[in-house]
């Protein structure tokens, strides 16, 4: 069995999943410009960490996990949806100054230990909390088994989620680290319409979430 092809594969399969613009990236995206490019691939990481749970249950074939998790979507949707609005509100909110004071930065409001847990944990939850990227990796898993044609193993289950991991983290280290080049290049003004946008679309993911969810119980 190739498990350079397997690693591969699921890098691809990580990248895809992350890739679609949707409330992880506009969130991380805002934190690279607010507290720099390592807070922002903390918060990827922690989307990333959230894709491969999925696609840990996806690949080893966890049944009861995945029933479950799917007999509690509208609960997890509906905290989602309520997660994306508070971090709507939160950013649009947020003082853009903070994000710019490159000679003497702005004290953070938590410390760094407190930071990092925030930054992965947040995204990890709003990660978990969407039940539709299990049927996604269980889509792509699907097709990967039909094309490599392999006999399924352990092994091999664990070097494709690891390369999933991987690919969803080199995804937001790229996403992160560009942000983080044309950081420079943006004024109070930019960062503050940047803070409004992106809280009105985060917002707005939420109440998609919310309103799908309301209308689905009328169907």
């Amino acid at each position: 069995m190739n498990y350079l092809v397997l690693i591969i594969a699921g890098a691809v399969i990580g990248i895809i999943v992350a890739a679609p613009i949707g409330p992880v990236n506009l969130i991380c995206i805002r934190r690279t410009l607010a507290y720099g490019s390592l807070h922002g691939f903390l918060s990827g990481l922690g989307a990333a960490l959230g894709d491969g749970v999925f696609a840990i249950i996806s690949a080893f074939g966890l049944t009861a996990i995945a029933q479950l998790i799917e007999g509690y979507s509208i609960i997890l949707q509906f905290i989602g949806g309520i997660m994306l609005l508070g971090f709507g509100w939160y950013t649009f909110h947020a003082d853009p100054t903070h994000a710019l004071c490159t000679t003497a930065p702005v004290k953070p409001d938590l410390s760094f230990p407190a930071r990092v847990v925030r930054d992965v944990a947040s995204t990890f939850a709003l990660t978990l909390t969407n039940p539709a990227t299990l049927l996604g990796f269980a889509a792509l898993f699907a097709g990967l088994g039909a094309i490599a044609d392999e006999k399924a193993s352990f092994l091999a289950a664990a070097v494709t989620v690891g390369g999933v991991v991987a690919g969803s983290a080199l995804w937001w280290f790229t996403v992160t680290t560009i942000t983080a080049i044309f950081h420079k290049r943006i004024d109070s003004g930019i960062m503050l319409r940047i803070n409004q946008l992106s809280g009105i679309a985060v917002g707005l993911f939420g109440v998609a979430v919310l309103v799908h969810l309301a209308a689905a119980q009328f169907v």
